[in-house]
């Protein structure tokens, strides 16, 4: 039996098979209407330290040979301590896990009890979670990605980060923010991929600062499982 990830996983997947591998709440301006998204990215980065919410995802794939595009839905949930510590868990419709420990990622198809391990600094520049969850200010991520703020739509704050390095899976990101009695919160996360797919996360039911331990992101593969190194 083979699964079709969803493609956040898929990103990461591809990182640990050919060597490749966007923010949720932030403290808003006191100036809120002046607040563009690249002003909301940096606030996130500075202050949110750890963090916790609900996500659903919808993939479209391009059309091909005159077939209509194809839509995948999951939903799951979304963990992160900075630096570099960070959680995918993929509930729907088929489990499956991103792990990060700060040093190892880890990949695991629960049905297909398989996990794929391989050195976090080899894959994670250029992805969206080097945007969430790896730096610790702006300057760091501008060494990785072009960061430029796009106009307001559909009531949110935009910012597009482009990564610098042009082999990787990723060729875009998009991040929108909405105000909240929080202040700026991450609304939605765009993805588009080399292959012309586009992700479209939702995210919901924030925490800011939650009291996250790097015990949250240790990950030991479960007995019987299918074990691969890169």
């Amino acid at each position: 039996m083979t699964h079709s990830y969803p493609q956040l996983f898929t990103v990461f997947r591809q990182a640990a098979l050919t060597g490749l591998f966007a923010t949720l709440s932030i403290a808003a301006s006191a100036q809120v209407a002046t607040v563009t998204g690249l002003e909301s990215l940096e606030a996130f980065v500075k202050n949110t330290k750890s963090g916790r919410a609900a996500f659903t995802q919808v993939v479209t794939s391009p059309a091909r040979d005159g077939q209509a595009p194809k839509v995948k839905t999951s939903s799951g949930s979304f963990e992160f301590l900075r630096p570099n510590r960070f959680k995918f868990v993929y509930k729907k419709p088929f489990e499956q896990s991103i792990v990060s420990d700060g040093q190892t990622l880890w990949l695991h198809d629960v049905d297909l009890n398989q996990v794929t391990a391989r050195k976090l600094s080899q894959v994670l520049g250029g992805t969206p979670a080097a945007v969430i969850a790896a730096a610790a200010d702006l300057k760091t991520l501008q060494a990785d990605f072009t960061l430029v703020p796009r106009p307001d739509k559909d009531g949110l704050e935009w910012v597009e980060a482009t990564p610098k390095t042009k082999d990787g899976q990723v060729q875009n990101i998009l991040v929108g923010f909405k105000e909240s009695g929080k202040g700026s919160e991450l609304a939605v996360l765009e993805i588009l991929d080399s292959f012309g797919q586009r992700s479209v996360m939702r995210f919901s039911q924030f925490e800011v600062n939650p009291a996250l331990g790097a015990a949250t992101f240790q990950f030991k593969p479960p007995a019987g499982a299918d074990l691969i190194r890169q």
